[in-house]
């Protein structure tokens, strides 16, 4: 895209980028956030729980913060192990947000019976795309290594964050050493062709060139794309609020287009009278129609 398609279509800028959710009380637990150490060994990543206990199906719940590092090899609480995995990637344009901040669409989720999983991933300007990129697929192989009986792992982002989790569509498992049992992706006011951001003051900190951009696009991955790592039957969400900008609005329909073309069980979803902010912070409605989506998905697909 050349920079003359920007005006008119511009994604929101950092101004925007430093709204916050709305204040209330901290959500109860069951967030299980992963992130990885310095060394980015897979065997030094960390679980941490926000809370105290996790509600799961027929009203039972237990403690499962036990302590904030464990070695991977440790057991999982049984309370944990065979439960729906929710996986979230906040956004911020790559360079702002973080899994303590983003962790606000918990307790809807966990009363249901669904273990919540926020991923911290280093932003820029300390972490590239590629990096970024191969953190997150870190993280979703370690959700799976330490909790082999899940019922199926859904991954959910948000703008940026809906970028990272697209990118796992088409992600090489086999250097891991596992396989997720990805059940869904529900990707929100997500951004697929990064080229556009080459031309925006976002880019100073990612220093994104050309090549990145390319390498990094989950909608030019998809259309060169020789095999589906993820099952094609795999359900795909892509959705976006009325009263998010038209650039979203565009790279949500194409991404969404393309993912049809090439066989996907998508689907896209306009939510109504949400902004690019709203569409994800709502997520601390039970009732809130993104919500039911999720869960509708998680319990017909588990």
């Amino acid at each position: 895209m050349s920079p003359a398609r920007i005006p008119g279509g511009r994604l929101p800028g950092r101004r925007c980028l430093k709204r916050q959710p709305p204040r209330g009380p901290r959500p109860p637990g069951g967030a299980c956030c992963t992130s990885p150490t310095e060394t980015g060994n897979e065997r030094d990543w960390t679980s941490t729980f926000l809370r105290t206990s996790l509600r799961v199906s027929g009203g039972r719940s237990g403690p499962v913060a036990e302590h904030c590092r464990r070695p991977a090899a440790a057991q999982p609480p049984p309370s944990l192990a065979a439960l729906p995995f929710f996986v979230f990637f906040h956004g911020g344009y790559w360079q702002s947000g973080s899994k303590d901040s983003s962790a606000f669409m918990v307790s809807p989720l966990t009363a249901q019976g669904v273990a919540v999983v926020v991923v911290s991933y280093d932003i820029a300007p300390k972490g590239t795309l590629d990096q970024m990129v191969d953190q997150v697929t870190q993280s979703i192989a370690f959700v799976q290594k330490r909790y082999p009986c899940n019922e199926g792992i859904y991954l959910c982002g948000h703008s940026a964050g809906a970028h990272l989790a697209a990118m796992m569509l088409l992600a090489n498992w086999t250097k891991h050493g596992a396989t997720p049992n990805l059940k869904g992706f529900f990707l929100v006011s997500g951004i697929y062709d990064l080229e556009p951001i080459m031309h925006i003051p976002e880019n100073e900190a990612l220093l994104m060139t050309l090549e990145d951009a390319q390498r990094n696009s989950p909608q030019r991955c998809l259309e060169v794309a020789l095999t589906q790592p993820v099952d094609a039957a795999c359900p795909v969400l892509v959705i976006v609020g009325q009263h998010d900008s038209p650039e979203y609005h565009r790279q949500s329909r194409e991404f969404y287009q393309a993912l049809r073309r090439g066989g996907w069980k998508a689907s896209f979803e306009e939510l109504d009278d949400v902004d690019h902010f709203e569409i994800i912070w709502n997520l601390t409605q039970k009732d809130y129609v993104l919500t039911q989506m999720i869960l509708k998905t998680i319990f017909q697909e588990s």
